[in-house]
């Protein structure tokens, strides 16, 4: 089960987790909830609640006890007992459902409309009757007061079934070329479509007249919104007796009064997709509205967000179980999900555990525990070099990281560094021995990192006893902290004193320091001679050295000059090195080729070239005049008249030269041949 929260609204997914085939038998589906961790959290609330491929829709009954799917492939009919928590019946049909409608309270009444023009009533043993439309059925309602079925769809027309009589009455005649959607008022009886031209035609059953015209195209379309084409009517739905919403083929929703051609309130869902369904949820004044990418919860009166769920997959119809928070999704996807929001009400009774479950996880927060996943660094890729595997599935962009597979971390761990595990578990036992020492009676002695700064401490702390009132309060010690043990005992926490950081920041150190570095070196000349002896290294300061700490700004000035001085140096001579090096490195000539069939032209001509683009055009006409390219002539009319020569090029002039030497051997064969003939003729017959 998934928890997430969106404006302070929490929303449980019942139908997260993955989900076991049904040929697998009891034993091995035990086995796999033991080793699986998905498997053995997941909430199945109604067993083989999916479809084999996709779910195309999704109702409840009146009564509530069967919820009914339609789906693909092949086309057929599932219904679930709620009461039994299973699968009821399956029918397979001759093809797909377009919609269908539960006329009864039960399940016993049920009117398919397939994408073939057919028709089909079902009762309880199976299909009842069958019969065909003129065109194409995109949706229809039941007027229960008439017994009729109102089918709209690819026609202006509306037709009209009536049940009791069993026969087709005259249809009613729309102005629109299409019609996508329809439904009727459950208080009046008002019998509303949808068109493809954006508007909606409202007619009175009674008298089979039209009763008024809403033009939702161009109310849909305001300052903020953007659309590409006229919008279609995608969604219908009456809330009372003077409230209609109406969905939009550009991703709008439009709330209305009856009593006005002027929409109460627009809702864009800046997805430009086609609402699929919208439904009322009346106890905190919700319209529940969704396009195949997004379902969202606002408020009809203000508008305002109130929750919105994006699954995984597109959502083709959803359903909101009454007078509880349930909510039903029909995807492009095998298994149909389940919402349960607390907010919106409490649990049908078949499922009122969840109540007690939801309660138990709000007491009981749990923190997101990511157990089959590693956090790594950018860092961290660098040194396992897969870096070229970031933007691939394998890594989960997260903060300043990613997340990637835990097994796949071990492996090339293990690959990187085969002898990581010996040194982690030396580590580990020269871990356990200085625990196991810790518990002996102990010397005080120096840590084995940044002894200089455990000896500054130590001295600090020795002059504040000295210096300290009986009524001051102990100052905290760092070396007896906890929070800082790991400083004086990872190696990777030494200070580095020779950097130039700490040379400019601490100028003075290096006087004090020569004098603790004997301190240190006499201390552990006593501890190596004293072993056996449990003395404490104390090392007091000396009145110099407190007179050399206590040094006026001045001499802080004149050491920091040093410092900067002695790191310039140092920088002249990394460059005299980098110099030198330059001047060993010979460089060596590069050549480079010249195409088949071009030829070198020196940069001299690019200059040139460069320096008649610079000129004027008149400058340019002049050059070219005195060089024969161009020639300017008055003509009769008072015009002028200009002739340009083209410059050839160095394949051109070659083309030339070898067709006039082609053009010469041809003449001389032709004049041999010629001076033969003569003196055959000369000759006679042989």
């Amino acid at each position: 089960m998934q928890v997430s929260s969106l404006n302070e609204v929490k929303i449980y997914s019942l139908s997260a987790g993955r989900s076991l085939p049904e040929w697998l038998s009891d034993r091995k589906k035990r086995a796999l909830q033991k080793k699986n961790a998905d498997v053995r959290r997941r909430i199945e609330l109604i067993q083989d609640f999916d479809m084999p491929t996709v779910s195309t829709k999704i109702k409840v009954s009146r009564d509530g006890q069967y919820i009914m799917a339609a789906g693909t492939y092949k086309p057929r009919i599932r219904c679930f007992d709620t009461y039994q928590l299973s699968l009821k019946f399956e029918r397979c049909l001759d093809s797909e459902v377009v919609t269908f409608e539960i006329l009864s309270d039960d399940y016993s009444k049920i009117v398919f409309l397939q994408c073939d023009r057919y028709v089909e009533f079902h009762s309880q043993h199976g299909r009842y009757y069958r019969t065909r439309i003129p065109k194409f059925g995109r949706d229809f309602s039941y007027h229960y007061p008439s017994c009729d079925l109102y089918f709209v769809g690819a026609s202006s027309e509306v037709y009209r079934l009536n049940l009791e009589q069993g026969r087709y009455l005259n249809s009613l005649q729309t102005d629109a070329s299409e019609n996508n959607v329809c439904d009727i008022n459950p208080v009046h009886g008002l019998f509303a479509t949808g068109a493809a031209e954006g508007k909606v035609e409202c007619w009175d059953p009674r008298t089979r007249n039209r009763v008024g015209v809403l033009d939702c195209a161009l109310s849909s379309v305001t300052a903020d919104t953007e659309i590409d084409g006229l919008p279609s009517i995608s969604a219908l739905k009456f809330n009372g007796a003077l409230n209609v919403a109406v969905g939009t083929s550009t991703g709008q929703v439009l709330l209305y009064d009856l009593r006005s051609s002027s929409p109460l309130i627009v809702k864009d869902h800046q997805y430009g997709l086609p609402i699929k369904s919208v439904q009322f949820q009346e106890p905190l004044d919700l319209i529940i509205s969704a396009d195949s990418r997004i379902i969202k919860m606002w408020n009809k009166d203000t508008g305002k967000i109130f929750t919105s769920m994006e699954p995984e997959h597109d959502i083709n119809d959803i359903c909101l179980y009454p007078k509880s928070g349930m909510l039903l999704t029909a995807n492009e996807d095998p298994k149909m999900n389940i919402y349960y929001i607390p907010v919106l009400g409490p649990a049908p009774k078949w499922c009122s555990f969840l109540d007690n479950l939801t309660e138990e996880l709000e007491e009981n927060p749990e923190s997101t525990v990511y157990d089959d996943y590693k956090f790594v660094t950018r860092k961290d890729l660098e040194n396992l070099g897969l870096t070229h595997l970031i933007g691939s599935p394998l890594l989960r962009a997260y903060m300043h990281g990613f997340f990637m597979d835990v097994r796949l971390y071990h492996k090339v761990k293990i690959m990187v560094n085969p002898f990581a595990y010996e040194e982690y578990r030396k580590e580990k036992i020269r871990q356990k021995i200085e625990e196991t020492r810790a518990q002996r009676v102990q010397l005080k002695k120096l840590p084995k990192v940044n002894k200089e700064l455990a000896l500054k401490l130590i001295e600090e702390e020795e002059e504040q006893q000295l210096t300290r009132k009986k009524k001051q309060k102990n100052l905290p010690n760092i070396l007896a902290d906890d929070r800082f043990k790991v400083m004086f005992e990872n190696p990777d926490f030494q200070v580095d004193e020779k950097s130039e950081e700490f040379r400019l920041l601490n100028p003075l150190v290096s006087k004090i320091s020569e004098k603790r570095k004997k301190k240190l070196k006499i201390l552990e000349q006593q501890e190596a001679q004293e072993q056996e002896e449990e003395e404490e290294p104390e090392g007091k300061p000396s009145d110099a050295e407190s007179s050399e700490t206590s040094d006026d700004e001045k001499g802080w000035v004149e050491e920091v000059r040093k410092q900067r001085k002695l790191l310039r140096q140092e920088e002249k001579v990394k460059r005299q090195e980098r110099f030198k090096e330059d001047q060993q490195t010979t460089l060596k000539p590069q050549f480079f080729e010249i195409k088949a069939g071009e030829e070198f032209r020196s940069f001299k001509d690019s200059a040139k070239k460069q320096k008649l683009m610079k000129k004027t055009l008149g400058d340019r006409l002049k050059l070219e005049e005195k060089l024969g390219t161009l020639s300017v002539s008055d003509t009769t009319v008072g015009s002028k008249q200009m002739t340009f020569k083209l410059k050839k090029s160095g394949q051109q002039k070659k083309q030339q030269e070898a067709e006039k030497q082609h053009h010469q051997e041809r003449k001389k064969l032709r004049r041999s041949a010629g001076h033969l003939k003569s003196k055959r003729g000369r000759r006679g017959p042989f």
